[in-house]
């Protein structure tokens, strides 16, 4: 349960997925009464600028989901206490990640032998604002850009997120140069995927807001 409102597991306990629904609405009531958890943060910030690249693996597809039985209940769990926008709402979480990604990139091209490159990654959210369509202008080894929008929780990989209509205009504008940099278990042990354009060829892209005019 606590995994499908993207929160930490306890740690040596294997999270199950046939509990009951009234354990749902103890643990969010607990949780509203005690909302510094809900903004935690990993104890990384000291010496961030020289921590050692995430660990990206393979991000969710149908040949490694949960049981269809499982995934429904986290999912379902998730929708409920609308999780994708606790973390759209969470600044603290969202700059954390963005900040840990930062330092992930310089040295991944630092360990590739790119400290030129490392050297002109920029925090573009940070330094210009929101607006651009990702968060931080990176490269490869290669010396490729890389426009990287960063999207982070607390929870598993399988946790939905919010992408704006921008982020989604420029990720088809410029393709080959865009990626989604998934950060999962921030709280605890950060992991991470990439998913390239286009995203719905990776999930399901649902509209939730539209905009009213008058004629």
């Amino acid at each position: 349960m606590l995994k499908g409102l993207g929160e930490d597991w306890v740690p040596g306990y294997k999270p199950a997925f046939n509990f009951q629904t009234s354990l749902i609405d103890a643990v969010a009531r607990w949780l509203a009464l005690n909302p510094a958890w809900l903004g935690r943060l990993p104890k990384t910030a000291a010496g961030l600028h020289e921590t050692e690249p995430l660990w990206v693996g393979p991000a969710p597809t149908l040949s490694n989901q949960p049981l269809p039985q499982e995934l429904e209940q986290m999912l379902h769990v998730a929708r409920k206490f609308d999780v994708a926008g606790r973390d759209e709402r969470n600044r603290a979480l969202g700059r954390a990640g963005e900040e840990r990604v930062l330092a992930h990139e310089r040295a991944t091209l630092k360990a590739a032998g790119r400290e030129d490159l490392a050297r002109k990654v920029r925090w573009v959210s940070e330094e210009d604002g929101d607006g651009a369509g990702y968060d931080i202008a990176s490269f490869a080894p290669d010396g490729r850009s890389r426009l990287i929008e960063v999207k982070t929780t607390n929870g598993w990989e399988r946790t939905p997120f919010f992408i704006s209509r921008n982020e989604l205009a420029v990720a088809e504008e410029r393709r080959k140069e865009w990626c989604l940099f998934r950060l999962y278990r921030f709280s605890r042990e950060p992991k991470a995927f990439e998913l390239h354009p286009p995203l719905d060829a990776h999930v399901s892209l649902t509209p939730t807001t539209f905009q009213a005019s008058f004629h």
